[in-house]
């Protein structure tokens, strides 16, 4: 072997039209320090699949084997082979080659046109406006070897786009498909495009989408796919399991107030309003709120008034309208003198906390109408309960109050069917904030079912006609302290 080779012992080694380096190819070869994967390919790696390496390398390949290829129709927005292992480039034929693990199928037509980009080396992709354009072509094999994407997938990317840049950037995009498609000789397929986008901003007949997606953006009722499949999660793990019944020991009208006092103390603690149990008694009691803290105490005394009715805490929505009003009617409640925060009304600029960002302001009514369907299929009273809590949660659907309102719909569904309320104390706060924040971010359900299934565990330990020994009994279980200084013990 010559001591100075041009070529060096790469993963992939291409053939070459270089006589001095296939000469070199074809000592390696013969050597058995590389060996030949396809067509003008070599490799040094020597244990693993063709496939493998082929995959791995495979954008550079194209570069390499067929310079000039652009990626278009469905691999330019995938970036990937289909199922079927087969990938998409417009070149200057077409042809079909396959590889191990890969088939490469050529479409022959224009190359790179002014917006299209630059990939690696000279390998190209399509630009957004022509990739919509090329998968409205008409396609003969449907599934993972066609070279298009389905009509419902393209409806809901061009869905995504108006939902998280707006109107105006779907309008950009019909623009430059506008401009393109006569370069192209792609006019069929503007039309096909703009028809979609039309109906998607309703200035068109939106029955022709077929994505649910689109069609629930074109009625004017938009949500957020990404949290629906959140809930579905959820929904599934619940359904799968059982959970006993916990009937109220709470019945008369006192012990049930006297639960509705703690569970409101509790709750408003939770989001930082905090009071001396003394202070909190006073306000509920006189039904006047403290001079100093005029809005706090309003906010106990909000709550406290949806969760000692036993009448209203024993609504629940028979329909994803009723599930907005009674949602709207409980806020205006609960907020009543907090007018900045839009009392009844959902929120109407998005909201943060941390890290986390809760549903778009935009689509907060078509995401909580969409989770109804979720929330009526389940039927045990502890199931409902788990999941409208988390929902509600996890929309955020006004500018405050949300936690306070996500607890007291749990409750109505616990309620109403004469089961055991659940109380989050003090102490456990820092469990429940946290287990909802993992779910939020690490979709692990199983952590927020048992959380508050412990929490129902102590909360079905609560009962009484004394509020004076409630609270001695809620004291010797830890329950007013802060996270840092005990466990919740039952």
């Amino acid at each position: 072997m010559e001591k100075n080779p041009t070529i060096q012992l790469k993963e992939v080694i291409y053939g070459s039209a270089d006589k001095k380096i296939n000469r070199q190819i074809s000592k390696l070869h013969g050597t058995g320090r590389i060996r030949k994967i396809a067509s003008r390919l070599y490799t040094s790696n020597l244990t693993e699949p063709e496939g493998v390496i082929i995959r791995r390398n495979l954008f550079e390949i194209i570069e390499k084997l067929y310079p000039g290829a652009m990626l278009s129709h469905r691999s330019a927005f995938e970036f990937k082979p289909t199922d079927a292992g087969h990938i998409f480039l417009t070149y200057k034929y077409t042809k079909k080659i396959q590889l191990p693990g890969i088939t490469f199928r050529f479409l022959e037509g224009p190359g790179p046109i002014e917006g299209d980009n630059p990939f690696s080396g000279d390998l190209y992709v399509s630009q957004q406006a022509r990739a919509f354009l090329e998968n409205l072509q008409l396609s003969k094999r449907p599934g993972p070897t066609s070279k298009t994407l389905t009509i419902p997938e393209i409806e809901e990317k061009l869905e995504q786009i108006v939902r998280i840049n707006g109107e105006d950037e779907l309008n950009r995009v019909r623009d430059r498909t506008r401009e393109i498609s006569v370069k192209l000789d792609m006019e069929r397929e503007f039309s096909v495009l703009e028809s979609i986008i039309g109906a998607l901003l309703s200035t068109r007949i939106s029955n022709i989408l077929s994505s649910p997606l689109a069609a629930a953006r074109a009625f004017g009722v938009p949500y957020d796919p990404g949290r629906l499949e959140l809930f579905e999660e959820l929904f599934r793990d619940l359904q799968t399991k059982e959970f006993r019944n916990r009937p109220d020991k709470n019945l008369s009208v006192q012990s049930f107030r006297n639960v509705a006092f703690f569970e409101s103390y509790f709750s408003n603690y939770i989001e930082g309003t905090e009071f001396e149990i003394e202070e909190a008694m006073q306000i509920i009691e006189s039904n006047q709120p403290l001079p100093a803290r005029n809005n706090d105490s309003h906010d106990i005394l909000g709550t406290y008034r949806i969760l000692s009715s036993k009448q209203e805490m024993s609504i629940t929505p028979g329909s994803a309208d009723e599930l907005l009003s009674i949602l709207q009617a409980r806020h205006r409640i609960l907020l009543s003198v907090r007018t900045d925060k839009k009392p009844g009304l959902f929120k109407d600029r998005n909201n943060v906390a941390g890290r986390t960002s809760f549903v778009d302001m935009n689509l907060v009514k078509g995401t909580l109408i969409k989770s109804y369907d979720l929330y009526r299929a389940l039927t045990h009273p502890f199931k409902r309960a788990a999941f409208v809590m988390f929902v509600i949660s996890e929309v955020h659907p006004f500018l405050d109050g949300n936690g306070r309102m996500a607890r007291i719909m749990m409750n109505a569904e616990l309620v109403s069917e004469g089961q055991s309320k659940i109380i989050i104390p003090t102490v456990y706060r820092d469990d429940y904030l946290g287990v909802l924040r993992k779910l939020t971010r690490q979709r692990e359900t199983g952590s927020y079912i048992r959380m508050l299934f412990r929490a129902y565990d102590f909360s079905e330990t609560v009962f009484g006609e004394d509020i004076h020994e409630m609270q001695q009994y809620l004291e010797n279980c830890n329950a007013f302290l802060e996270p840092t200084e005990g466990k919740l013990e039952i």
